[in-house]
C-alpha cells in the first residue's frame, strides 16, 4: 500500500468529514470516526488508481473500518439497511464515488457492492416521511427541489426565498427536515437562517452548496449533511433518507 501526501491528506479531509457525519448521524461522533482515523496508520487500498481520489479512499477506508468497531457507528436503525448498505450508499451518492471505488473502502469485490447498493436502494421509500421545509431564493431551483423531495415520498410544508420567510414558516409549521441553499442572494444566508432556527426547534438539515469544504471549517455552524451542486436526484432521495433515519440536529446556536 502507498503511503499518503500530507497535502492531498488535508484537501481530503473536508469530505471524509462529511461521510462521517452522516454516516453516524452526529456531528461529534462523526467527526470523532475522522480523529481515530487520523491517529491510526492510513494507507492506500489495493487496487485504487486515481490520484486525486487516494486520500479521500484512505480515510474511507479507516472510518469504516473504526466504524464498524463501535456500537453506535453506523449499523442499521431497524430500517431494513445493514451497516455495509447504509456505506455504500453514501459513498456512491454523497461521496460520487464509483461503485468499484467504494468497493475498495470496504474491502469487499465491486460486483458485491453494487449488490448492497441496489438493495438498499429499494429500501429508500420505506424511509420515515419528513414535512420538509426548503430554503432557496431561486423559484425554478426551489420547485425542482420540491418535486425531488416530493418523488421521495415527502411532504413540502413550505419554500423560503429569503431568512425571515425560512424562520417565519418553521416557526408556523414545525418541520422535521429542512433542506437548505447557503447562498439566498438578497435574502440573506441560508447557514444564518437555519441557525435562527434552531435556537427554538430541532430538526436534521441538509445544505446543498457548489463549496462542501466552507461548510467543514471547524468554526460556527457545521452541518452533518451535505449535498454538492450539481446533484443528481438520487443523491437527494439518499441524503434525505440517512437525514430522517439517522435524526441527526445541530445544536442550537
Amino acid at each position: 500500500m502507498s503511503e499518503i501526501d500530507r497535502t492531498a491528506l488535508i484537501g481530503a479531509l473536508p469530505y471524509a468529514r462529511r461521510f462521517a457525519r452522516a454516516l453516524t448521524g452526529s456531528q461529534s461522533r462523526g467527526d470523532g470516526l475522522v480523529a481515530e482515523a487520523l491517529r491510526g496508520e492510513l494507507a492506500v487500498p489495493e487496487g485504487a488508481r486515481e490520484g486525486r481520489l487516494l486520500a479521500r479512499l484512505a480515510l474511507y477506508r479507516a472510518i469504516c473500518r473504526i466504524s464498524g468497531d463501535s456500537p453506535d457507528g453506523a449499523d442499521g436503525q431497524g430500517d431494513g439497511l445493514s451497516r455495509p448498505q447504509r456505506m455504500l450508499l453514501l459513498l456512491t451518492s454523497l461521496e460520487e464515488l464509483e461503485p468499484a471505488q467504494a468497493a475498495l473502502a470496504l474491502s469487499i469485490p465491486t460486483d458485491e457492492a453494487m449488490a448492497h447498493v441496489e438493495a438498499a436502494r429499494g429500501h429508500l421509500r420505506a424511509g420515515a416521511v419528513a414535512r420538509v421545509l426548503i430554503i432557496e431564493d431561486e423559484p425554478i431551483i426551489a420547485l425542482d427541489l420540491q418535486q425531488l423531495v416530493e418523488a421521495a415520498g415527502h411532504e413540502v410544508v413550505g419554500i423560503a426565498a429569503s431568512e425571515d420567510e425560512a424562520v417565519a414558516i418553521a416557526a408556523a409549521e414545525r418541520p422535521t427536515l429542512v433542506l437548505a441553499d447557503v447562498n439566498l442572494g438578497a435574502g440573506g444566508d441560508g447557514t444564518s437562517a437555519v441557525a435562527r432556527i434552531m435556537r427554538t426547534q430541532q430538526a436534521p438539515v441538509i445544505f446543498v452548496t457548489a463549496y462542501p469544504e466552507r461548510l467543514l471549517t471547524g468554526q460556527d455552524l457545521e452541518p452533518a449533511f451535505i449535498i454538492t451542486k450539481p446533484f443528481e436526484p438520487t443523491t437527494l432521495a439518499i441524503a434525505t433518507y440517512q437525514a430522517v433515519t439517522r435524526g441527526v440536529h445541530l445544536d442550537p446556536v
